[in-house]
């Protein structure tokens, strides 16, 4: 069956929809209760008090049929209608049924009384208290008059009335519950537009647990989002800054070039030392600028024989580097991208020992973690520029051991950033038993 009717009737808006959702079977249920209570009340009962007030008017009309005369027959009828509490008229005019629309009752009424009785040749109902009942005799016509609530319930419409308004009532109430849980939603969906828009505009989690959750990862999409937009201009600027210096090198020595003076050796070991320099940092700006396109998903990994895996490499590699310690199961897996954690790692691992003269490597594997700490022997960093060293291109000269070398300031922002990508985050303090830098990387496992 085609249902595309049925979608394009439906409301667009999540306020609507929802809307929908919780008043549609609220107006079901009371339109099941209201044509029950109609059937049950309305019929049913008001058939059964009409069936017992349709045995008096036999009885008045079996009396009159039976006396001999008008006179006798209007006071034999009486000697039984003013004990039943019925007002007997003999004669009366002829009448006819008469009922108002919204009478539902009235229609029972009238159907029992000229199914019962057959003499009942009317039944008036337009005086809203009592009922005139027109029957034929041989003496003439005469009515019974008796009050409407001997053949209905009295108010029936109450129920009906307070169903009605419970159901406006809790309605109403439900409205303004459902705005102030779509409310934070509404929030959510402007500001996830206006970040689209490059506009950003506070925004705060509020609502359910689950918009909550919701609203808390779009702020730390867009962190992280605004945070690789911040990293990527610093890197650009770091770039154009630190390739100025061997660029101006470069553009001296080669105006004192000429014919007739050929470059001493010495003078082209530092045109090469400034070529190579330039080379290892566009070389690595390039690989961390691809690396995340290039990185494989995350799958489960052994955990600890990975990073058993990482120390010995290093240590082939002439890198005085130990794995100090593993805690956790041995056969545990943690989920993470192999190729991304490795760099990191192999970053820190770089970096202690080319600041230090020797690194340990600890890992750990709990419940929902894997932590990797690698500690060096070197000066460390002071807890006032660490977070400045996890910038791009940031090199904390005065701080560190120069003898091993120089990079490029990638290492610590890269290993971040794969720690941020992960879910987790580097954290850099003090070493408690080489003194030196400790570095930790802390991921979901």
């Amino acid at each position: 069956m085609n249902f595309d009717w049925l979608k394009r009737t439906m409301p667009r808006g999540l306020y609507g929809r929802a809307a929908l959702i919780l008043f549609l079977p609220v107006v079901v249920v009371t339109i099941v209760v209201t044509i029950m209570f109609l059937q049950r009340h309305f019929e049913d009962v008001t058939r059964q008090m009409t069936s017992g007030m349709v045995r008096e008017v036999a009885l008045v009309a079996a009396r009159i049929e039976a006396a001999p005369d008008v006179g006798a027959a209007r006071d034999s009828a009486r000697e039984v209608a003013d004990p039943l509490g019925l007002e007997l008229i003999l004669p009366a005019e002829p009448g006819a049924d008469w009922r108002a629309l919204y009478d539902l009752s009235g229609r029972i009424v009238i159907a029992e009384l000229h199914e019962r009785v057959p003499s009942v040749q009317a039944v008036d109902l337009s005086h809203r208290r009592e009922v005139r009942v027109t029957l034929r005799s041989g003496w003439g016509h005469y009515q019974l008059i008796f009050p409407r609530l001997r053949v209905s319930a009295s108010n029936p419409h109450q129920l009906l009335v307070l169903m009605v308004g419970t159901s406006l009532l809790m309605t109403a109430i439900a409205t303004i519950f459902l705005r102030n849980q779509l409310r934070p939603i509404r929030r959510l969906a402007r500001a996830a537009e206006e970040y689209g828009k490059g506009r950003i505009i506070s925004y705060r989690p509020a609502g359910a647990s689950e918009i909550r959750s919701a609203g808390t990862a779009f702020l730390e999409m867009r962190a992280r989002i605004e945070r690789q937009n911040e990293q990527r201009k610093q890197m650009l600027s770091g770039v154009s800054h630190d390739l100025r210096t061997p660029l101006t090198r470069l553009r001296l020595g080669l105006s004192m070039l000429s014919p007739d003076y050929p470059p001493e050796p010495d003078e082209i070991a530092a045109l090469e030392s400034d070529v190579a320099a330039m080379g290892t940092m566009v070389d690595a700006f390039l690989d961390h600028a691809r690396d995340a396109a290039q990185d494989a998903p995350p799958q489960p990994v052994p955990a600890l024989d990975f990073v058993r895996g990482i120390v010995a490499d290093a240590q082939r590699g002439g890198q005085r580097v130990m794995l100090h310690s593993v805690a956790g199961d041995e056969a545990g897996r943690a989920t993470f991208r192999r190729d991304s954690l490795r760099r990191a790692i192999e970053n820190l691992i770089g970096n202690a020992v080319r600041y230090g003269e020797r690194a340990e490597v600890e890992a750990a594997l709990g419940p929902s973690y894997f932590r990797i700490s690698v500690e060096d022997d070197g000066p460390g960093i002071p807890a006032g520029k660490r977070e400045e060293a996890l910038k791009p291109f940031t090199r904390l000269d005065p701080s560190r051991n120069q003898n091993r070398g120089q990079g490029v300031g990638l290492g610590l922002s890269i290993a971040a950033d794969i720690a941020r990508a992960h879910g987790g985050q580097l954290r850099l303090g003090e070493g408690e038993r080489l003194g030196g830098l400790r570095a930790e990387i802390v991921i979901p496992r």
